[in-house]
């Protein structure tokens, strides 16, 4: 299952995360429909019926668009099929925050979207998910291996704590929406690469959509829901269930491009992936209200006192507190309180990756 993520770059910032090559091989970055980069705000621990970013075909707003041009949304967590007759979406009778691959041909709610082509990413730096241990539940956080060339310069006292090990993982899961080595092909008057990503490598979820309007007229809303698989092998001892992760561009490509990829073929992406890593975080993450990078800290589970400070947290919250609030973004006024309340410290380039790059503690891996 898939129940918490964490989402922290700015909007212009997933923009640029997930450029890609359209078919005249130009790199392009997806422009974000009007009025949604507004409706997005970052955060260390989104829960089910918040706001994410999605990528999805222009053409599904568009039908003259590029095949293969892509569009960002701000969609809700937690589908809403277009047929619900009801004037609240919250009187939902069950949750459709999650998709089972197995099922999805088998009930209305997601074979309607799936047959109409409604196919969608879900944008997140990775999710959290529990392992069951005694009496009580472990959290951890999952996410793409981040490789050398994404996040900040590499410093002499990274190279100390590099295991080799990890490193050799990382290489082999090299392959990222916006991959170092091709951005470099398409180069400025200057012989520069233009807006290459070298941040966080998002997670790109595979989803479905749908777009409900109040049956009383309203604005029409658009819910999402994850797909998720069988864990891969080296999930499995945390959980039985992971999204259906898309690794790599040509894969969200296909995904995608609901015109040229039919139903059939896009379910054969649905598939479990050796491609994730982890490590153990608090148990501040539990609640939804706690949004902090505090909830993105490697931890030892071993350990039942809640984590001191490391340099990295008290030099990052030093960081937050000096950046200038005039360039933060004004709360919407639906904004709910635990998205305005991690909305200031998420908004600063590469949080995540500095935080987690710069923490003493190395993250674990299978």
């Amino acid at each position: 299952m898939c129940g918490r993520t964490a989402c922290t770059l700015a909007s212009d910032e997933v923009s640029r995360a997930c450029s890609y090559r359209d078919r005249g091989g130009q790199r392009r970055q997806p422009r974000w429909r009007d009025g949604d980069a507004d409706k997005y705000r970052p955060s260390y621990n989104k829960s089910p019926q918040s706001t994410s970013p999605v990528l999805l075909s222009q053409r599904h707003f568009d039908r003259n668009a590029p095949v293969d041009e892509c569009v960002l949304a701000s969609m809700r967590w937690g589908l809403v099929p277009a047929w619900f007759k009801e004037n609240d979406p919250s009187k939902m009778a069950y949750s459709t925050n999650n998709c089972r691959s197995e099922n999805i041909m088998e009930k209305k709610t997601y074979k309607d979207p799936l047959i109409k082509g409604q196919r969608c990413v879900i944008l997140a730096d990775g999710f959290y998910e529990w392992k069951r241990q005694a009496r009580e539940k472990q959290p951890f956080f999952i996410y793409f291996p981040q490789t050398e060339g994404t996040g900040r310069e590499k410093t002499d006292d990274d190279e100390e704590e590099d295991d080799p090990a990890t490193s050799a993982d990382n290489k082999e899961n090299s392959e990222t929406t916006c991959p170092p080595e091709e951005a470099s092909a398409d180069l400025t008057e200057g012989g520069e690469a233009p807006d290459e990503w070298t941040g966080w490598k998002l997670l790109t979820m595979a989803g479905l959509f749908d777009c409900w309007t109040p049956p009383g007229g309203g604005e029409p809303l658009y819910t999402y829901s994850v797909i998720t698989v069988n864990a891969s092998l080296n999930l499995e001892s945390i959980h039985d269930r992971m999204p259906a992760v898309l690794d790599g561009e040509e894969e969200v490509r296909r995904w995608l491009n609901f015109g040229e990829v039919k139903s059939q073929d896009a379910i054969k992406l649905l598939q479990s992936k050796n491609s994730l890593t982890f490590h153990p975080v608090s148990s501040l993450v539990n609640n939804s209200r706690n949004n902090s990078p505090e909830c993105l800290q490697p931890v030892d589970p071993n350990s039942k006192k809640e984590p001191k400070p490391t340099a990295s947290s008290k030099m990052m919250m030093s960081w937050l507190a000096s950046s200038e609030p005039s360039k933060r973004k004004e709360p919407a006024a639906c904004e709910s309180k635990e998205e305005r309340d991690g909305e200031a410290e998420a908004q600063k380039t590469g949080l995540l990756h500095q935080w987690l790059q710069g923490a003493k503690k190395k993250p674990r891996t299978k």
